[in-house]
């Protein structure tokens, strides 16, 4: 499938072992069809919801008995018989599945997040059950790896978040949680007119140094896992400390400097993970 979002991330790179990047194509299919029925088009929320319950229903078939499964819906068979297969080959859990799926019904229903806790909820379905279905893909998910793949991909959750304000902005979402909002005297009538107040600047200088503390937490994982997939995720991480540090170059305007990863940035990040 066509990586054709807005991402910086890479998905199903050529660092990757041929054997698993069907795999990962299989879960990124779903997941990017997913996360685009709450996204994308002029849906309306309740229409939004139906079609993310028909997900749900096809999640439910799969992890059913063989002797108690009901054919699946012929619309949604490009989705998920590939991903029925890779769950039966790889023996994934199926939980993740259903977090991201509550994730994205969230994006639905939920537009402002009271406190950093709540938001840490969100990440918890929206972007570790990736991280944790890569572990499984690699017989790696003892609970050390766990743990430290929550942090990176938590982490790389906020980064998007941090670089998106504008874009999250026009879809009527606000992911800097209030309680910050609140502390640092931001209002939402500064993130509508792209207003660059010092007090703006403090609010982001505090989220990037939280979200690379986090990034930096879940660290060893890469040094754990060996050969390309310990590269692989070194890369990955250097990509979110990149962007951040990128934020930090614009003094934090992100509203009219949206991180944009290029050849330099990646040939930094490359080097970073080898050294």
């Amino acid at each position: 499938m066509a990586v054709d979002h807005y991402e910086n991330f890479p998905v199903a790179s050529l660092l990757l072992p041929r054997r698993l990047r069907p795999a990962v194509r299989d879960i990124y299919r779903y997941a990017r069809h997913a996360d685009d029925l709450a996204d994308e088009g002029d849906a309306a929320p309740d229409e939004r919801l139906r079609a993310l319950q028909a997900y749900r229903a096809e999640l439910h078939r799969i992890g059913a008995e063989p002797a108690t499964r009901v054919p699946g819906d012929p619309a949604l068979a490009p989705i998920f018989d590939p991903l029925a297969a890779t769950i039966a080959r790889h023996q994934l859990p199926i939980t993740p599945f259903f977090d991201l799926l509550s994730a994205f019904e969230q994006d639905v229903t939920t537009t402002r997040y009271a406190d950093y806790a709540t938001l840490l909820d969100y990440c918890s379905r929206s972007a570790n059950p990736v991280g944790r279905l890569m572990l499984h893909l690699y017989g790696a998910a003892d609970q050390a790896n766990l743990r430290d793949a929550d942090a990176i991909c938590t982490g790389l959750q906020l980064v998007n978040f941090w670089q998106d304000v504008r874009v999250d902005w026009r879809k009527a979402r606000v992911y800097l949680p209030q309680e910050d909002l609140d502390r640092f005297g931001v209002s939402d009538e500064d993130i509508a007119v792209c207003r660059l107040t010092p007090a703006w600047r403090q609010l982001m200088a505090f989220e990037v140094e939280r979200t690379r503390a986090l990034l930096h937490s879940g660290a060893a994982l890469p040094r754990r896992l060996p050969g390309r997939i310990g590269l692989e995720l070194r890369l990955v991480v250097q990509g979110g400390l990149r962007i951040l540090q990128r934020i930090e170059h614009a003094n934090y305007d992100v509203f009219m400097n949206r991180p944009v990863l290029g050849a330099k940035d990646w040939a930094l990040m490359l080097w970073r993970s080898l050294t």
